[in-house]
């Protein structure tokens, strides 16, 4: 078992953002990265947290990824907001996005967010999350390099290309958070047992030929296995539309990996659709979705999408979060 060292959200926060400006980073770039790093950890999605640090400090210096862009913004529609990304990190490109978006969201009762030429927005539900706090309805769409194959296929052509939806509560919380990608486990958690030399479980990859592999290193290689065979390719297809062709953004089949320092920016794309749920259900939203999760809490043993991320967040607040040693001396060895 690893060694582990308890850090605060602050400090992971503050770790990341100091990180990332020894890397290159803008300050303006790094604080977002930083926050959402900091709210994944607490979340408990390590794979996507503390660990894409060095990563992304080795992209900003190998040039995959603009440290210094700068997004820019255009609302070519009352109800649409774009985003260049300008190869700078995602998160700050969707940072300036949702300034105008939720206020037109409100305006016009429904308003999109696309952004192009972007980088991996990390955890797709910490966005959607935030949307919902503001009172709006979020679906959210991003592609990534291409690592599923078709059906009857076995040469990716789209990414694991998650999506999420997040509803808001009577508590100013999601009542329900779905994040989930098009493959059977994120790509980032393949790569987690490849760095740490353990073999998958079989149904997460297959080898280049499409038979199913526990070696993480020839699934790397293969591609991932899609969630519920056919229908999981037809998600990630539908992820690929909407937040590669409809942003401008380029197609998985064409993006360089998110991992690694070849290739150059990526260029993926990100999509947000946010809903006025007042101005839809005629008041009748909030009553319809307490229902719903009543009848889901009714039942024991049921689970509702998000509450284990609700439950961890609450603990990490107040006791920290466990944190891999190995990981914090990458980092330290960042900042000399």
């Amino acid at each position: 078992m690893s060694e582990t060292r308890t850090l605060s959200l602050s400090e992971i926060e503050d770790l990341s953002f100091r990180a990332l400006l020894a890397a290159g980073t803008a300050d303006a770039n790094a604080r977002p990265l930083a926050q959402a790093t900091a709210a994944t950890e607490a979340d408990g999605v390590a794979s996507h947290g503390l660990a894409y640090i060095p990563i992304y400090c080795e992209h900003v210096q190998c040039g995959k990824v603009d440290g210094q862009a700068t997004p820019v913004l255009e609302r070519p529609k009352p109800g649409v907001v774009t985003v260049d990304a300008a190869t700078g990190f995602a998160h700050p490109a969707i940072d300036l996005g949702f300034q105008t978006l939720i206020p037109a969201a409100r305006e016009q009762g429904v308003a999109v967010l696309a952004v192009k030429n972007s980088y991996n927005c990390g955890v797709l539900g910490y966005h959607t999350y935030r949307l919902a706090q503001a009172g709006l309805v979020a679906l959210g769409f991003t592609n990534a390099p291409a690592s599923i194959a078709p059906s009857g296929g076995s040469k990716p052509v789209v990414g694991t290309n998650p999506f999420s939806i997040a509803v808001p509560g009577s508590d100013g919380q999601p009542a329900l958070l779905i994040d989930q990608s098009a493959s059977t486990i994120a790509k980032s958690e393949v790569m987690k047992h490849a760095r740490e030399g353990k073999p998958i479980p079989v149904g997460w990859a297959l080898d280049p030929d499409g038979n199913p592999t526990t070696d993480p290193a020839v699934g790397l290689k293969g591609s991932m296995a899609p969630s519920g065979g056919y229908k999981g390719v037809g998600v990630a297809l539908m992820t690929e539309l909407l937040a590669a062709a409809l942003t401008g953004a380029t197609l998985g089949i064409n993006a360089s990996p998110f991992s690694g320092t070849a290739g150059g920016p990526p260029r993926t794309g990100q999509f947000f659709i946010a809903i006025d749920p007042g101005v839809t259900a005629n008041g009748l939203f909030e009553s319809g979705v307490l229902n719903l999760v009543e009848a889901i809490r009714s039942q024991e043993g049921a689970h509702i999408p998000g509450d284990g991320r609700r439950a961890k967040r609450q603990l990490a607040d107040t006791e920290g979060v466990a944190v891999s040693t190995a990981t914090l001396a990458k980092i330290e060895a960042l900042l000399g």
